[in-house]
């Protein structure tokens, strides 16, 4: 049976560093933070958006309507950044022909979606040309350049650009580095300086591992 592509937005989120998160705090709390990021998830749904399926730590959300997408985006991001105990979180939108069956999604503009997230900073919403050209006019939306990029298997140039909600201050960037546990500084079990900067903990246990190899766990 033939299936014609309808156009559709795509949303990927996904929990940077689940896979550190997992192995510092182990398989039980991974699972439990990975159940309640789907609650927040579906609570976070705005109009037409609906939750197509979850992938490990990651889940995917269709809208019809981009301006959904993007206000379910920003709802969800809000939500984690607030989580205690959470690691923060990624997100990436696309705009573009979908073959639907049985309610999953396949094709170029999925894929594509998910590379931009996986591009995607902590706390960040990134979204391509096509989504910021329908939602650019929504007084709910700050809308940044994120300059261009080449991704796998895309033959052309993709223009990224940032979604903020200009209402609502930016994600923390104090997190574990070891886990990558959002953190509030002031309530961290531990920290330790390195170089110029100091860094806060989740446990003594982080603390103890980025001790032993500082470097490992900062990115330049």
């Amino acid at each position: 049976m033939s299936h014609d592509p309808t156009l559709i937005t795509i949303l990927f989120a996904d929990l940077s560093g689940f896979t550190a998160l997992t192995e510092m705090h182990g398989d039980q709390d991974a699972a439990e933070v990975a159940a309640r990021f789907y609650d927040l998830a579906q609570a976070a749904l705005t109009s037409d958006a609906r939750l197509v399926k979850t992938i490990g730590d990651a889940v995917m959300i269709a809208a019809d309507q981009p301006a959904s997408a993007v206000s379910t985006a920003l709802q969800l991001v809000a939500a984690v950044q607030v989580e205690p105990g959470f690691p923060s979180v990624r997100a990436g939108l696309h705009l573009g022909p979908c073959v639907e069956r049985s309610g999953d999604y396949f094709g170029a503009t999925v894929n594509l979606a998910a590379r931009v997230t996986a591009y995607a900073r902590s706390g960040q919403i990134l979204c391509t040309e096509a989504v910021a050209d329908v939602i650019r006019d929504l007084s709910t939306v700050t809308l940044r350049p994120a300059g261009a990029q080449h991704f796998k298997n895309v033959t052309q140039l993709i223009t990224l650009f940032e979604i903020q909600d200009p209402h609502r201050p930016t994600a923390s960037e104090d997190f574990d580095p070891v886990c990558r546990m959002q953190l509030d500084p002031e309530h961290a079990p531990a920290r330790l300086p390195f170089g110029e900067r100091m860094f806060y903990f989740c446990s003594f246990n982080c603390a103890q591992k980025f001790a032993r190899d500082p470097e490992v766990f900062i990115k330049t």
